[in-house]
């Protein structure tokens, strides 16, 4: 319940950079996308991360507009698009930048993104 509260399950939009900041804080686990509305890819990234979302409830899933966060795309060092920022108590740790990691195809299974996530410890994955 405590985790649902904060909007773990679901995969959702933050406005801002600032939003970005009070999201990790409050969580433990967060898995955070970095898209542009022009990017094919970045959709294909929404679908599986949609469905992860409501799977894996103790991580939180948000995706935020690069165009708009050019401070933090910076400051994480964002140069390709999509990609994933995976964050643990407020830092981050790992990151998936573009597809390379999935087995460099757009027809990467959820499951491998899945593993993925799990092998940067952001997901229980079993």
């Amino acid at each position: 319940k405590e985790w649902l509260s904060k909007g773990h399950g679901e995969y959702r939009e933050i406005p801002s950079e600032r939003d970005f900041f009070q999201e990790v804080k409050e969580s433990k686990n967060v898995v955070c996308h970095f898209y542009r509305d022009t990017t094919f890819r970045c959709q294909i990234m929404d679908k599986h991360l949609t469905v992860l979302a409501k799977k894996h409830v103790e991580t939180k899933f948000l995706k935020l507009n690069a165009e708009k966060s050019l401070f933090l795309c910076e400051r994480l060092r964002i140069k390709v698009i999509p990609t994933l920022a995976l964050l643990k108590d407020g830092k981050t740790q790992d990151y998936i930048v573009g597809f390379t990691d999935l087995g460099n195809t757009d027809d990467f299974t959820t499951e491998t993104l899945e593993w993925r996530l799990g092998c940067a410890g952001v997901i229980n994955y079993r």
